[in-house]
């Protein structure tokens, strides 16, 4: 799908040919002296229309207005989160097969960051997953005006919303395949695609490579599946070589049967999900092949299955980590932080100014938080304060956990230097601390994102969260000042790719 940004005042929005036109109406909305304006006025003042965000009237071949249909639909104050409401809230008719071409306006000024929101929300209601069906239907909608009173003024927020665009629907394509259709080879494969991007670099380890690194705990939790382990290393360098780069770990299990432990068969094709964290990263990096800043970041992705073959780990086996601590493995299903220990052991040897791991750990996360906010668990407060702010500004919310080091008592174990499960309380916590166990002195946070990654029902599908939240933190990251010499100026942005 393409995206325009034009200057567009309401009465030149009503000369736009479309097949939908779709008008944000905020509060203290002062209308002009265009056909546009005054259908909002006349629905304003009889009680048709209100200003309340999402709250809006459709009209079919309006006098004065060239576009086919016109929705007028509230945009509350005018803030991301209204402008998202809004747009989501008119979802259908942007959907819809007969709308090809949609033209989104704002009646009024425009908020800090409600461009960008309303991109990602223009994309997200139309979005349609494909890739496994015999009879395609496509998302019809090929083209979005987005109209504002000033594009230069929103030029910034566009184009970082065209690049989560692209960022966010690579992490749902991939956490939305079927689980034969995105194995650990075909996940890798998906990565090396993102190195044709400007200043990425991709490199694929295999199972011989990661028994060399000594990943025990990775190495066991593959060892059940016949498809072959891959530890997929992406490289972003948008500053010099000097400036320590943000490194982020995701959870790759590309299929879930708890392995030994196996789960219960109810809903456990949602278990393709499990590679949400592993989605994210390369969505991230899918992004930031369009925005290209100054800074620097790599992706660690341990991918393979956990299945419960002849083979497979059992409860209780001792595994070593590459960091030489022994685990008891007393639950299979408890997996993800077995293959996480080891990536963030190898994540050390970049000296990196953070980590950050993400993954969709535990169902106990999803008691807690629900699908409104990814839990966050940090060691370092201005790494979790500049994540929960940063997914404020992304409308991408994370909401921060205790890791007390009492939490940790229940991973004691009798014959390894720690098992990998706790008890049934506190289950987001202590897994947690089982990976702060392998971070030393990192500045590391976890996200676990077992409760936003995807959604069940008749809505069932990746969210290809918290995509935003990673790229706003990586964008606010590169506008702080390096306190070493100046860095080189960052190359000149390439031309913006398309969304797709």
């Amino acid at each position: 799908m393409n995206f325009d940004l034009k200057t567009l005042e309401l009465a030149a929005a009503a000369s736009e040919k479309c097949d939908l036109l779709v008008v944000l109406i905020p509060e203290g909305f002062k209308p002009g002296q265009d056909a546009l304006s005054a259908l909002a006025a006349l629905a304003l003042k009889n009680g048709d229309l209100s200003v309340k965000a999402g709250k809006h009237l459709q009209m079919y071949q309006a006098p004065a207005v060239a576009a086919r249909r016109v929705v007028l639909v509230g945009a509350g104050d005018g803030s991301a989160r209204a402008a998202r409401q809004a747009v989501l809230a008119v979802g259908a008719a942007i959907r819809a097969p007969q709308t090809k071409r949609v033209v989104v306006c704002f009646a009024g000024a425009v908020k800090p960051g409600s461009v960008c929101a309303l991109v990602q929300a223009v994309a997200e209601a139309s979005y349609v997953y494909t890739s496994t069906k015999s009879k395609v239907e496509a998302r019809s909608l090929n083209r979005c005006v987005v109209g504002v009173p000033n594009a230069t003024d929103a030029r910034e927020g566009f184009d970082n919303g065209v690049a989560l665009v692209a960022g966010v629907e690579f992490a749902r394509e991939w956490g939305n395949r079927p689980a034969n259709h995105a194995t650990p080879t075909l996940l890798a494969d998906a990565a090396k695609t993102l190195a044709k991007l400007p200043r990425i670099q991709c490199k694929v380890l295999g199972p011989a490579e990661v028994g060399r690194l000594k990943m025990g705990a990775f190495l066991a939790v593959a060892r059940g599946s016949e498809e072959p382990l891959r530890f997929i290393e992406l490289r972003y360098n948008g500053a010099t070589k000097d400036k320590a780069p943000v490194v982020l770990v995701g959870k790759g299990i590309t299929f879930d049967t708890g392995g030994i432990s196996i789960k219960p068969a109810s809903e456990m094709d949602e278990m393709k999900f499990d590679m949400c964290g592993a989605a994210s990263v390369l969505g991230v990096f899918r992004a930031l092949g369009e925005l290209q800043p100054a800074i620097n970041v790599v992706g660690l992705i341990p991918a393979c299955e956990n299945m419960p073959d002849g083979r497979a780990v059992k409860p209780g086996d001792v595994v070593t980590s590459m960091s030489g601590q022994t685990i008891e493995i007393l639950n299979t299903d408890a997996e993800g932080r077995l293959v996480l220990c080891d990536a963030l052991t190898y994540a050390a040897r970049f000296k990196p100014a953070a980590v950050v791991d993400i993954a969709t750990l535990t169902g106990a996360c999803v008691i807690a938080l629900g699908g409104v906010r990814s839990g966050l668990f940090a060691n370092n407060d201005a790494l979790a304060s500049a994540l929960q702010n940063a997914g404020n500004e992304a409308q991408d919310l994370c909401w921060r956990m205790p890791l007390d080091d009492d939490y940790a008592d229940g991973l004691k174990s009798n014959f390894a230097d720690m098992g990998n499960v706790a008890g049934r309380a506190g289950g987001s916590i202590t897994a947690a601390k089982f990976l702060q166990k392998f971070v030393g002195d990192m500045p590391w946070a976890h996200l676990d994102i077992a409760g936003t990654a995807w959604k069940g029902g008749a809505a069932k599908g990746s969210t290809g969260r918290p995509v935003g939240l990673l790229v706003q933190y990586l964008l606010n990251q590169s506008k702080v000042p390096t306190p070493r010499a100046a860095a080189k100026p960052a190359a000149k942005r390439p031309a913006r790719a398309k969304a797709v």
